[in-house]
């Protein structure tokens, strides 16, 4: 029945008043405050954004995020997942190991903290100046959505592994033999009882970790399917060039080759910029826009910052190569990306996001600093290739004078 408040009672549907609450029987102690990774198990779809198969394979993804951070502070150059036999997930990097020191007050080594503890607290510019996972969470929520995790680390002379079990620790954490090793393995097998579904994609796994190898250039990425054995490797030195190539499949259809791509990095190094972009004749186009390796699929201010000097830039060189007349109107944006294949990634120390899938991307300086690298870098190039330069503005011309079926 609904009730709503209406002079210090509560009022039901009929309007006859109920019987005052008595506020008194309201305390403190009726507020349940759920502690450490309880919150998660109770709240899963608030860190995953679901618990279904979008939520299961953003489990991997948090794991090789912490992989991923460790080769963009220059420890690591392989990462290689393994989807096992019994349907848990195996991530190894060749980074520097999580480290294993006890920490105090606490009491606990940072891998115990690092894998039970809830904090916000950004990781130290000494370690990461960017990091692609849940604000520092992902390692404790995917242990906490697991029903057993096994994490071992080669560091420090020897090998340590610790066991967990529903994110609680069932064992110490050990040190074992000798080893001149380095670097990470995380095992863990997901929560039937917390997931929709337990069944892993090897495509759509495949495709995000390509992804990461094009984003991230000589991160070489492996994807191994013991059920049975698939192996697949991703390694691309060229990056996001790469990453259009492949986007781009048909060599006949290209308005120019290579694909124009440049790298730009601000003074403070608080946010650094990969384009890459490419017109074809066969394609309506497509853009993909990245934050710290995260798809951002509902579009955000770097996209914004790329779509805004793209049109501008091409315009004035336009004019100034008088391909479009003192009297013409300016090429619409339309037409400037109509066949443009592109792909934007930026890298922040601090981004905001919104939402808990991170899909849009609101800081202001990554549209300010997106338009002033694009302003800059493709300028230089058109000035610098002056025929295939000409052949873009030619298709972009005609493609805002032509209706053409795609």
């Amino acid at each position: 029945m609904l009730r709503t408040s209406q002079g210090g009672c509560f009022m039901t549907e009929s309007g006859n008043p109920s019987q005052p609450v008595n506020v008194n029987e309201y305390e403190a102690s009726h507020i349940q405050v759920l502690e450490g990774l309880e919150a998660v198990r109770r709240r899963p779809g608030m860190y995953l954004g679901s618990t279904g198969e979008r939520g299961l394979h953003h489990m991997v993804y948090e794991v090789v995020s912490y992989a991923v951070d460790e080769h963009m502070a220059g420890h690591a150059d392989a990462i290689d997942v393994t989807i096992t036999a019994d349907g848990g997930i195996r991530v190894v990097d060749n980074g520097r190991g999580l480290p294993v020191e006890v920490q105090e007050p606490a009491g606990k080594s940072a891998i115990e903290r690092e894998l039970t503890e809830l904090s916000f607290v950004p990781k130290p510019r000494t370690g990461y100046w960017v990091s692609g996972g849940i604000n520092g969470l992902g390692l404790s929520v995917v242990n906490a959505l697991s029903s057993r995790l096994t994490v071992e680390v080669h560091r420090d002379g020897h090998r340590w592994t610790q066991e967990y079990e529903k994110g609680i620790p069932i064992s110490a954490l050990t040190r074992h033999e000798e080893s001149s090793g380095h670097g990470t393995a995380i095992v863990f097998l997901p929560d039937a009882d917390i997931f929709e579904t337990t069944l892993w994609s090897f495509a759509t796994l495949s495709q995000r970790l390509q992804e990461l190898a094009f984003l991230n250039g000589g991160l070489a990425i492996s994807l191994t399917d013991e059920r049975p054995e698939r192996p697949v490797r991703h390694h691309h030195l060229d990056g996001l060039r790469a990453y259009v190539a492949h986007l781009n499949p048909y060599p006949p259809s290209l308005v120019h080759s290579p694909a124009i791509g440049f790298t730009s990095e601000n003074e403070e190094q608080t946010i650094s910029v990969q384009v890459a972009m490419q017109w074809n004749t066969w394609s309506p186009g497509e853009f993909l826009s990245f934050a710290n390796s995260t798809r951002t699929h509902e579009g955000s201010a770097h996209e914004v910052g790329f779509r805004t000097a793209l049109t501008s830039v091409v315009n004035e060189h336009a004019r100034r190569q008088r391909q479009i007349s003192a009297e013409d109107e300016d090429l619409t944006a339309e037409a400037v990306h109509k066949g443009l294949t592109a792909v934007v990634s930026v890298k922040l120390a601090h981004p905001v996001f919104e939402g808990s899938t991170r899909t849009r991307l609101s800081n202001p300086e990554a549209d300010t600093y997106v338009q002033e690298v694009i302003r800059q870098h493709l300028a230089d190039w058109l000035d610098r290739n002056p025929n295939k330069a000409a052949a873009i503005i030619r298709h972009i011309v005609n493609t805002g004078s032509v209706n053409r079926t795609v």
